[in-house]
């Protein structure tokens, strides 16, 4: 897999502004936020897309989702709060590195989504 945007920010080449890191994820914050919290919870390993993770990857994707838990509540939104997984282009992932948005501190509808 090439070196991504993401894989930049893991490795501090490029900056960011990190509000969690562990020894398998780090969190950010969006730097195009669409909600007033908006963060981005990235795998250090680099998955292209969560399609592409295999059996190998239950622990990390586990301990991803736990991270997501505990970062809603430092950032004072656990109570309320959306995550979501893009998979291909043609649904708006634009980074080919795995991530989790946390969206929160708004009111979302279904039909912002589409359902």
């Amino acid at each position: 897999m090439t070196e991504t945007l993401f894989t930049k920010i893991i490795n501090r080449e490029l900056p960011s502004d990190v509000v969690y890191e562990d020894e398998h994820c780090i969190a950010i914050k969006d730097i195009a936020p669409k909600a007033p919290t908006h963060l981005l919870v990235i795998p250090k390993k680099a998955i292209p897309r969560l399609v592409d993770a295999s059996d190998e990857d239950k622990a990390l994707l586990g301990h991803v989702m736990l991270a997501v838990g505990e970062i809603a509540r430092q950032a004072g939104v656990e109570d309320a709060f959306r995550v979501i997984v893009n998979n291909g282009a043609d649904v708006g992932q634009t980074v080919f590195h795995l991530h989790l948005h946390i969206l929160a501190g708004k009111t979302f509808s279904e039909a912002q989504l589409g359902f």
